[in-house]
């Protein structure tokens, strides 16, 4: 078997030498790596998906190098690739946006465009590092509160003058009975007018709902893995 490599191999109608496969493999490996590390900066990401990020790249390559100038194989691989699902949960959109560059990254790759590969994985790094470090979007008036009343209470719109008072939008998205179902567990979505006023809120909450348990946080978001 050792007898039959050479310098050279022919995929599909291109002939591929070993140095240019090298040269495309250690670069796609390179940008597959500052791909993983930008959209996993700051960011709770799982092992799994820092390294699908990084690998990605230098895959599609391979793929690309085998059905180049065949239509055929590459009909056929595109079917093969219909075929495969990702079973997890759902990603958030820069996780779906750092799965199509990686694969964007190995289709130019694929076909030894490494200087396009590069600066297109630099343009989109660097406006993800800026976006990163913008506060667009992150907002500290936006809060999850969890409010505890008996059961003699009308929940429906015993809090509806506080929240007319000190937010610009509540919404009732859970209730649950406890404690025997003597108490009510009431979620709500709001958005404080002012953060500054969260604790006047509170204080008038606990003086409508007998001085019973409330909690007001950041709203949770889910950590996304794929």
């Amino acid at each position: 078997m050792l007898n039959n490599l050479s310098s050279t191999y022919t995929l599909s109608s291109l002939t591929i030498s070993n140095e240019t496969f090298a040269l495309c493999s250690v670069v796609s490996l390179l940008l597959g790596l500052v791909i993983s590390f930008t959209f996993c900066f700051r960011q709770r990401k799982s092992k799994g998906f820092i390294l699908s990020l990084m690998i990605l790249p230098i895959m599609v390559q391979v793929v690309i190098m085998m059905v180049n100038g065949n239509v055929g194989t590459g009909v056929a691989v595109m079917g093969a690739f219909s075929l495969v699902r990702f079973r997890s949960i759902p990603g958030n959109a820069m996780d779906i946006c750092g799965i199509f560059l990686s694969m964007a990254v190995g289709l130019a790759t694929g076909t030894d465009k490494l200087v396009l590969a590069s600066v297109f994985t630099a343009i989109v790094c660097i406006v993800v590092f800026i976006f990163n470090f913008v506060p667009i979007g992150r907002s500290s008036s936006v809060k999850e509160l969890h409010v505890t009343i008996p059961e003699s209470l009308d929940y429906n719109e015993i809090f509806d003058d506080i929240f007319e008072k000190y937010t610009s939008h509540s919404e009732l998205i859970s209730t649950k009975t406890t404690g025997m179902g003597s108490l009510y567990k009431l979620t709500y979505e709001i958005t404080l007018k002012d953060v500054k006023d969260e604790k006047k809120m509170i204080d008038e909450i606990r003086c409508r709902n007998g001085n019973l348990e409330i909690n007001c946080a950041k709203k949770a978001t889910p950590t996304d893995q794929l």
